[in-house]
């Protein structure tokens, strides 16, 4: 079982712990001094389906040299304030076939990204694939 714990600092600004006991500071203010809660929620999907197809490109033996994913998320208007749009981009530099790379972020999207699994219950995620040199 997973724990999480989250301490009131000050301000709006609080300081969550998890199971592994690493600390983050989390930001509700408008002027911000760190990550807002849902703005951790889009970095949670850029690191779960980042580390997918990490781990599915290296079992392809593809070269990859880096990889990046950004979100871009849109809200409802009213509350709660869910997401209810996700565009994924995932940027892949090194000589990666398209299909691998294709391949492993469909993995991620329909069977391993446990993120992507809760967000799609009231988002629509949508991805686009770039390769650089």
């Amino acid at each position: 079982m997973i724990e999480a714990t989250v301490n009131w600092t000050d301000h709006d600004r609080f300081v969550g712990q998890a199971t592994s006991r690493h600390s983050i500071v989390m930001d509700a203010a408008a002027e911000k001094t760190a990550n807002s809660p849902m703005e951790l929620v889009l970095l949670a999907l850029c690191g779960c389906t980042a580390s997918d197809v990490v781990g599915i490109l290296r079992k392809k033996r593809e070269n990859f040299t880096a990889l990046e994913v950004t979100a871009k998320g849109e809200r409802a208007t009213g509350y709660p304030a869910v997401y209810t749009e996700i565009h994924l981009t995932y940027l892949v530099r090194g000589p990666v076939s398209q299909k691998a790379m294709q391949d492993a972020v469909t993995l991620s999207k329909e069977k391993y990204c446990s993120v992507s699994a809760m967000l799609e219950k009231t988002a629509k995620i949508t991805c686009t694939i770039e390769h650089a040199a």
